[in-house]
């Protein structure tokens, strides 16, 4: 019998993809946990994919998904390297596929320690990653790619580390569209792998920065990573979320640990955003932030 309040599995929807502008769709993620908004992007000349879902059954869904709406050459990218935004590569190995540097190396250094992280999850997650392969890029860039897809342009940009050391962002200047990957996300509260001393990627202070960057671009839509497509507000919604709990810890911590902080800040904050889903990610970023100033 199945356990009615066990999350449903990590698989993109079988939904027609959603034009969110001109020749620009999504496959949205219905807020399930671990399925991420799938970007395709229709060019004359080839067809942009941004992120594939976890595994490779997620991976030919969203290749099929592509395919049916254009015929043209399929180019592979992801937004950062965890599993459920790009796991599922392997069913566009025939492809071109293109991952900034620091993506390439966390892909290098970690790809296989966060599939055996993921399968820990449970047994729906493992049954995603069933058979998974990892596929490194065709191509590798540093800071800017820019890609002519045949009457549209994408520019994947890598600005620093942030929610992890590669992210990217995809933008397409003509039709002003953002995808933001994990930088962004809509009623989620911000994803902190915070896992000190192994795998502390994210940082805080940085990731302000980097938000500030993506609202000067001054997108009309903005893809997150998880949760609702919308505007440029979504972006100020997370900075002014990670600025809150900054000067939140700024405050609370002096002469105090970092568990104290956390004790007293947690159910504060969660208080304050009660429309807002996964509140397991708050404590991380307290302890993100309180390091931050400490370190």
């Amino acid at each position: 019998m199945s356990d009615p309040q066990a999350p449903p599995p990590p698989v993109i929807p079988d939904v027609p993809p959603e034009e969110v502008a001109g020749n620009v769709y999504v496959i949205p993620d219905g807020r399930v946990p671990l399925v991420p908004n799938v970007g395709i992007v229709v060019g004359d000349r080839e067809t942009l994919v941004v992120d594939t879902g976890m595994g490779p059954a997620n991976g030919r869904r969203v290749r099929e998904a592509a395919e049916r709406l254009s015929d043209s050459l399929l180019v592979l990218t992801i937004t950062h390297f965890h599993p459920e935004h790009g796991f599922g590569a392997q069913a566009f190995a025939d492809s071109r596929i293109v991952y900034n540097r620091a993506q390439k190396e966390e892909f290098d250094n970690k790809g296989a320690a966060y599939v055996e992280m993921f399968r820990g999850f449970g047994p729906a997650v493992a049954d995603q990653l069933e058979g998974v392969e990892l596929v490194s890029p065709t191509e590798v860039y540093d800071e800017l790619a820019t890609l002519d897809l045949g009457g549209i342009e994408a520019e994947l940009r890598y600005l620093g580390r942030a929610h992890t050391f590669g992210d990217q962002i995809v933008f397409l200047p003509e039709q002003r569209v953002l995808f933001t990957g994990d930088l962004v996300e809509t009623r989620f509260f911000p994803i902190f792998p915070w896992f000190p001393p192994d795998d502390a990627d994210v940082s805080g202070r940085d990731w302000i920065k980097v938000l500030a960057r993506l609202e000067a671009l001054d997108p009309e839509v903005v893809v997150p990573g998880h949760g609702e497509v919308g505007g440029r507000s979504l972006i100020t919604d997370v900075r002014m979320y990670l600025e809150d709990v900054r000067d939140r810890v700024a405050r609370a911590a002096d002469g105090r640990s970092s568990d104290e902080v956390k004790a007293e800040l947690e159910p504060a904050i969660r208080a304050d955003f009660p429309s807002w889903d996964a509140p397991e990610w708050i404590g991380f970023a307290v302890e993100c932030f309180y390091a931050e100033r400490n370190g």
